[in-house]
């Protein structure tokens, strides 16, 4: 298995590969974001939640089914990856997700969720058996309690197993996404096309989020007319536009590339990022006001992203490690690829 090493004499172009990492990172979150602020209108204006899922899920498998084609070989080259990507990464997340949110409050299910970077570094340190960086672990522990503080997490607490358990599915889902999304970084040529693994993730994604939402009752007339953002009218079909477009093509692309280009455990801090925009964006887009331990919340999730992202191995190293490190990836003599 391929590592990751230093190399002094590569050192500019690493920098330069994880700072187009961190910024794709960065652009995965805003998208992901800014999906909850577009769908939460259409669920105000009559539409399921799950039938939004549906229709997201779906509109992005649409867009990229011409990718799809065009990588059709790696439904034989790596049937494993396409399918785990679409059944965790795509479905489980979200159908997870909102089966929570019947149980639980918000939240409490978006805290659990957002374990995930913290469950990647396990994985990463107790599975992989690759050390971790103690910045990374810092990274996460502050990320998390950062996030308790944006979502408000002590509002409404209370407990319910099985809410919990599916928040923690959703959770682990998500590791599933940036793990996956790392499979094949290494492989040089033979690597698995990103744009690939998601379209037909997105494509297995629908299937089976087809079998949970049911859409042969969506109410399709609500896509024909406007929802309410703050007051103001928007064709609900825009928001749907933006859904598709933005919060799942955009940004399920930028966060598998992002990933290729830190590390699985790295993207998942700067990921946290995206609860603290969506927080934001319903703050301006929506009218929903920002508390006092809301914005102090979303600094200290910064300051563990930026601790995070800016962790790196020691010079010359030769170990492993599990830190956002430099995007060419080297492989020991006689370590297979």
């Amino acid at each position: 298995m391929p590592v990751r090493t230093s190399d002094s004499s590569h050192s500019n172009p690493s920098r330069h590969g994880k700072g187009v990492g961190l910024g794709l990172a960065l652009l995965s979150a805003v998208a992901f974001g800014g999906s909850g602020v577009a769908a939460k209108p259409l669920i105000e204006a009559g539409l399921d939640p799950l039938h939004v899922v549906w229709l997201r899920v779906t509109g992005a498998a649409l867009v990229m089914l011409p990718l799809a084609v065009r990588h059709r070989a790696l439904v034989r080259r790596r049937p494993g990856l396409l399918a785990g990507f679409g059944l965790l990464a795509v479905a489980g997340v979200q159908a997870c997700y909102f089966a929570s949110l019947s149980r639980i409050p918000v939240g409490v299910a978006l805290l659990i969720e957002y374990l995930a970077p913290a469950l990647v570094l396990g994985w990463v340190r107790f599975v992989q058996r690759r050390p971790v960086t103690r910045a990374a672990a810092v990274g996460v522990v502050l990320a998390v309690g950062g996030l308790a503080c944006v979502v408000e997490v002590w509002s409404g607490l209370r407990f319910d197993a099985l809410g919990l358990l599916l928040a923690l599915g959703a959770a682990c889902c998500q590791v599933g996404y940036f793990v996956l999304s790392d499979q094949g970084g290494d492989a040089g040529d033979e690597a698995p096309d990103p744009l690939g693994v998601i379209a037909y993730g997105l494509l297995v994604g629908a299937a089976v989020l087809t079998v949970i939402a049911r859409p042969w009752s969506l109410d399709w007339s609500v896509l024909t007319g406007t929802a309410r953002m703050d007051g103001s009218p928007v064709p609900a079909v825009a928001l749907l536009a933006w859904i598709v477009l933005v919060a799942t093509v955009v940004a399920y692309v930028t966060g598998v590339l992002a990933v290729r280009r830190l590390s699985p455990q790295v993207a998942g801090v700067v990921a946290c990022l995206e609860a603290v925009i969506a927080t934001v964006l319903a703050w301006i887009l929506l009218g929903e006001h920002l508390s006092a331990p809301q914005l102090a919340g979303g600094v200290i999730v910064l300051m563990g992203a930026f601790i995070a992202q800016s962790s790196t191995p020691a010079k010359g190293s030769g170990e492993p490690v599990a830190s956002g490190g430099p995007e060419r990836k080297l492989s020991r003599p006689g370590t297979a690829a």
